[in-house]
């Protein structure tokens, strides 16, 4: 019998749970514009946000540049050493007479 009734209560609450959940929520004029406004002011941010990014990649690209620059030039310079310590010691080793 107390199985009974728990089952009975249950149903109950499951419909009652059911029936809350189908109620409307009325979507008024209000709500529509405020969506509206919430809408435009992500837009502008995403505007300035777009803006932002496209700074940061130009200096993020200003500074591959520099380096390549830099390693270029200090690779050149590795070379240029590495062959006039072997020009060096090429005449080091056969002295000119």
């Amino acid at each position: 019998m107390k199985i009974f009734v728990l089952h009975i209560i249950l149903l109950m609450t499951l419909c009652l749970e059911a029936s809350a959940q189908q109620q409307e929520v009325p979507y008024t004029l209000d709500d529509r514009d405020r969506a509206i406004r919430t809408e435009e002011r992500i837009e502008a941010l995403e505007t300035k946000m777009d803006i932002k990014f496209e700074s940061q990649q130009q200096q993020i690209n200003d500074l591959k540049t520099m380096f390549f620059w830099g390693f270029g030039i200090m690779i050149t310079l590795m070379v240029f050493m590495m062959g006039y310590m072997i020009y060096d010691r090429r005449t080091a080793m056969h002295p000119i007479r």
